[in-house]
Order: structure tokens, then sequence, then C-alpha cells
């Protein structure tokens, strides 16, 4: 596994475990991207290691990922904190301290944010 892939999926553990828990859709979404970069099964049995125990931002190596990874990653958080249905205040804060943490600029930021938020709420109303 790639130390950028290690840190996106971390992070995401991170995002899930903001309301206090991961729900199965979290871990469906975990498993996903574990299948999606290809990582291999002791790596893979590592990252579901992590994610059994609750996980802040603070606990993930976030620079090991590029400029473009950085906003991949926020990405991919904010629809996770839709999974379940709705995004809660924690999750909502967690993103915040995400956005500082990943030093994306401001504007940039809030752009990808509102972007990242219509796509989650139309995908869900898919469902």
């Amino acid at each position: 596994m790639q130390d950028y892939q290690e840190a996106m999926l971390k992070s995401l553990v991170a995002v899930a475990w903001a309301d206090g828990r991961v729900d199965a859709e979290e871990h469906e979404v975990i498993e996903a991207l574990i299948s999606a970069f290809e990582v291999g099964n002791e790596d893979a049995d590592a990252i579901r290691e992590f994610a059994k125990t609750p996980k802040k931002i603070d606990d993930v190596p976030l620079s090991d990922l590029s400029a473009s990874d950085r906003r991949v990653l926020l990405q991919h958080a904010v629809i996770l904190t839709y999974i379940d249905g709705t995004q809660t205040d924690k999750e909502k804060e967690v993103l915040t301290s995400l956005v500082s943490k990943l030093r994306v600029p401001a504007d940039e930021a809030t752009q990808i944010l509102a972007d990242a938020d219509a796509r989650a709420k139309r995908l869900l109303s898919l469902l």
C-alpha cells in the first residue's frame, strides 16, 4: 500500500468515527476504497484493525498526501459524512478540522465542501 493510500484510508476512518460510531454503511465505503486502491490482504487487515477503535484526524499522517490527494480526500470525507443519511454537527466539526489540517485555502475549501455536499445530497435522493 502506498503512503498516500494509507493516509487517505485512515483519514476517512477518522471521519467515519466523527459521530462516535462507525455504521455498517461507513464500513462498506471503507471496504470499497480498500478494494478500489487494490490494497493487499495484510495492509487491508491493518486498515480494518485501525478502524475498530475511535480515531481522530490527528491520528493520521496527512503529510503523505499531495495537493490533489488532499482535495480528493476532502470530497470523499464529505460524502462519507452523509452515508448514513444525515450529516451531524460533529461530522461538520471534523470536516472543519480536516480542512485546517489539509491546508486547503479557505475559498477553495468552501467550494469543494459545497460541491461535495450537493453531490452527496443528490446521491442520497437517488436511494
